[in-house]
């Protein structure tokens, strides 16, 4: 026998709905949808965006048009544009005979230097230039003696041909007499024949050996004047051994103890010529290309200014940086001290209507061939082309145009890519 089931006593209840329940719904579907449409747009460009990088890391500025000044703006140092540094010219003991600081003028003996290795070789050197003078000389006596024997052996063979032909003539006129033979003749022509040829020999000698004694006498000349030379180097040398000032000025630094002993070449003072002073600064190397001798510069300091000029560019680069000296264009300011600290600035270019935006590290980061420009907190990665820099300025050729926002510094986080989404 079946079991009758429930469901003939089962009855649908319909829920009933009152206005405050239906508001509620109503509102809540409307909150989502909204919610949806603020956030829609936001996860599309955080899903077309390669990076995500934090605003906090980043600093943008924002692209303008006007006045371009493209200068140069460091401190300085103020340096004597004459500071030379004195060098011992040989080893030995120096005995300075001024302190750092003392006023000197040029060619005042500032420092001796005792070598007596040098002052023996040069007491010796002396000697045997005397020892080569005396040499020389009696040459030249010896010259003049053994020309007064050839002039004599020439002399008495000239006489011995005259003798002989007045002999031959004699001779000759008694022979036509009848008075001598014919055999005395001919013996008298003989020796009138051999006087002549010692008068020739006498005369090719008196020639050759004056050549020979001239040669002789030159030769001992030569060397004498070589030893006058070395010696009187040598006295030069003697002599630097007595360090003087090159110029009008004031000792500067001491670079040994007050008696020292020292090798050649060794440092020993340097002399500061406070008449003629200038501003070195250092340049980066990227405004280096651009500065050029006889430009002018603004020098400032002590609440003071000074007009200048570009005078020396160093044709090297030290770190990254290039040392150039700025000259006072007027009359030098006084009070001015070795290493004081100047402030420089020199102006390179100034355009009134150019595009510029805040130079940054994008510039080297970037090479100058791109930019990120930010657009609905999406940094994006926009060909431009950039031309002339200033301290904090760079120019913008293409590219960009006015109000644009640029990320300057923080673009080394982006990797290269095409779109980063700032966050905040």
């Amino acid at each position: 026998m079946a079991i009758k089931d429930t469901s003939s006593q089962d009855r649908v209840i319909t829920p009933r709905v009152d206005g405050k329940r239906r508001a509620m719904k109503i509102g809540a579907v409307v909150g989502a949808v909204a919610l949806i449409a603020w956030i829609a747009p936001s996860a599309w460009r955080l899903f077309t965006a390669g990076r995500s990088v934090s605003a906090a890391r980043l600093q943008v500025a924002t692209v303008e048009r006007g006045a371009f000044v493209r200068d140069i703006a460091a401190e300085g140092s103020v340096v004597a544009a004459v500071s030379p540094t004195l060098y011992a010219a040989a080893p030995g003991a120096v005995v300075l005979k001024v302190h750092a600081g003392d006023a000197v003028t040029k060619g005042e003996v500032i420092a001796v230097i005792d070598s007596p290795e040098l002052t023996n070789k040069l007491a010796q050197e002396q000697s045997n230039a005397d020892a080569l003078n005396v040499d020389y000389k009696r040459a030249q006596i010896d010259s003049r003696k053994q020309r007064l024997e050839l002039q004599k052996t020439l002399d008495n063979a000239a006489i011995d041909a005259q003798s002989a032909q007045t002999d031959l003539e004699r001779n000759q006129k008694a022979f036509a007499q009848g008075a001598v033979a014919q055999m005395q003749v001919a013996h008298a022509q003989d020796s009138l024949d051999k006087a002549h040829i010692a008068l020739k020999h006498a005369q090719e000698d008196i020639g050759l050996d004056n050549d020979s004694l001239r040669f002789n006498v030159e030769s001992k000349k030569l060397a004498y004047q070589r030893q006058a030379l070395y010696v009187k180097d040598l006295k030069r040398q003697v002599d630097e051994l007595n360090v003087r000032s090159p110029v009008n000025g004031q000792v500067g630094q001491l670079f040994i103890a007050p008696s020292a002993t020292v090798a050649k070449d060794a440092k020993l003072l340097s002399v500061v010529d406070l008449s003629a002073l200038e501003v070195e600064v250092k340049v980066p190397e990227s405004f280096a290309r651009d500065l050029a001798i006889g430009m002018s510069a603004q020098i400032s300091g002590n609440g003071k200014q000074w007009q200048g000029t570009v005078g020396a560019i160093s044709p090297e680069v030290v770190n990254g940086e290039v040392a150039a000296r700025v000259r006072f264009a007027d009359a030098q300011p006084e009070h001015l001290r070795q290493n004081q600290r100047l402030s420089v600035r020199i102006v390179l270019d100034q355009r009134n209507d150019a595009l510029t935006v805040t130079r940054g590290s994008f510039v080297d980061e970037a090479g100058g061939r791109y930019a990120y420009v930010v657009r609905d907190s999406i940094a994006v990665k926009t060909p431009v082309r950039m031309g002339a820099s200033s301290i904090d300025k760079v120019e913008i050729l293409e590219g960009l145009k006015v109000g644009d926002k640029v990320v300057i510094s923080g673009t080394d986080n982006f990797n290269g890519a095409d779109r980063v989404a700032i966050s905040n």
